[in-house]
């Protein structure tokens, strides 16, 4: 039997036909971020394609650092695949080749530091995540933080990857609890609380479950969960996100649950492609796909279930930003709007561009923040022209990205997760 090249591997007949699909029409262009900042090719879905294909065909190696780069840039948003008459997977080729550029590509110093730092010592480890959201705290209220945004001190990446940090509240991290439903029991669902979420952003996680309590559902916060993965399969690391993968699906299956609840456009995104991932893996090939058959995402459970609309009224103006995973993988596009028009006197006027990127991308803001800026600021000014009080987000990164945007430009609005705003409206009921 002949061996198999590098090549081959990598790109097999499926990954292959997927390239072949690319009919180099242009349809992609108008949607991809990188390719509005820069105007190249090299930096639009077309020429990434084109990049693969010579690897493929040979033309290049692994190692030729413009393949690197030019894929490195691209925030995996995958805008394009909603564009694509074809219906090439585009997001499918970058990580299968993002994966293989790990074991032969070596990133920049910087880099290098955020995967490590973020990747491997914060996101699977909650407690360590937790100290740091406390260390994030003490830092805001001591008047660190002030004093440091005022002095000058914090220039270029450093200023860029401080302001990303949101105020943080200090709660009790409601580890293996069950809440009970409020009024007739209509279901029982677990909730994963995600790892940045739950330490930077953990009161979205104490709404998720007041919401549901509110709609008769009994909420489980299983321990043993960890990081969905996300950011690691989208930087290559996929044998740890098969290590994380493996560690949800042991603490949430167990459960005798409806549904698993993901509050996280991005993570529920990787929570559904978990049979992909683990394809491979013969002891997690039934489980796993009894465990992505019960994922979904909050609004598209609620929306699902037809819950009891609040009776209050909410008077405010209102836009959402779509988070990229929700809207361009998982399909939710209508059910966030319709939870948000349910709600008594809250107005929601649309963005312009509602499909383009925010910046934020896993870690793309800490590890590119002079690409995600400016992706940032044409978002940022998307929002202004609607006049909106209150900017509605439906992912981790995408909060902390657009609260840093609002900060930055001075907008005088309030960002919050949609079921956030769902929770406030219930909560004036009374």
């Amino acid at each position: 039997m002949a061996t198999r090249s590098p090549i081959e591997v990598l790109y097999g007949s499926a990954h292959q036909a997927q390239l072949d699909r690319c009919l180099h029409c242009g349809l992609c262009l108008s949607v991809c971020p990188t390719y509005a900042l820069s105007g190249r090719e090299s930096e639009a879905p077309r020429g990434r394609i084109n990049l693969m294909r010579a690897v493929a065909e040979g033309r290049i190696g692994l190692d030729d650092p413009t393949l690197a780069v030019h894929l490195d840039n691209c925030l995996v948003c995958r805008a394009c695949e909603t564009a694509c008459p074809s219906g090439v997977h585009y997001g499918e080729l970058v990580e299968v080749t993002r994966a293989a550029l790990a074991a032969t590509h070596r990133p920049g110093r910087l880099a290098r530091f955020a995967r490590w730092a973020g990747l491997r010592q914060l996101m699977p480890y909650p407690r360590r995540l937790r100290l740091l959201a406390l260390g994030a705290w003490l830092y805001e209220r001591s008047g660190l933080q002030a004093l440091a945004r005022r002095s000058g001190l914090l220039r270029g990446r450093l200023r860029s990857i401080e302001a990303l940090a949101p105020p943080v509240r200090l709660r009790r991290f409601p580890d293996g609890r069950a809440f009970p439903p409020r009024g007739q029991l209509r279901g029982r669902v677990a909730v994963l609380q995600g790892c940045i979420q739950e330490a930077f952003l953990g009161q979205v996680n104490d709404a998720t479950v007041r919401v549901l309590q509110r709609n008769g559902y009994e909420v489980l916060i299983p321990r043993g969960q960890t990081c969905c993965g996300a950011a690691h399969v989208h930087n290559g690391e996929e044998e740890l996100a098969r290590q994380l993968a493996r560690q949800n699906i042991d603490a949430l299956l167990a459960l005798e649950v409806d549904a698993i609840i993901s509050n996280a456009g991005g993570c529920g995104a990787t929570l559904k492609s978990y049979a992909d991932l683990l394809r491979d893996d013969p002891d997690y090939r039934t489980r796993v796909a009894a465990f992505v058959a019960k994922v979904r995402d909050i609004s598209e459970f609620l929306a699902e279930r037809a819950v009891e609309p609040p009776r209050a009224t909410l008077p405010a103006r209102t836009t959402y930003v779509d988070s990229c995973h929700l809207r361009n993988v998982q399909k939710v596009v209508q059910q966030p709007r319709a939870l948000l028009r349910s709600i008594p006197g809250l107005e929601l006027v649309e963005l312009r561009q509602p499909e383009r990127c925010c910046g934020s991308a896993g870690v793309y803001n800490l590890v590119h923040p002079e690409l995600a800026e400016p992706i940032l600021d044409a978002k940022m000014a998307d929002i202004k022209a609607t006049g909106a009080e209150i900017v509605v987000v439906s992912n981790t990164g995408c909060h902390m990205q657009i609260l840093a945007g609002v900060r930055r430009s001075g907008l005088p609005a309030r960002v919050m997760h949609v079921v956030e705003v769902l929770d406030e409206a219930y909560r004036r009921e009374g």
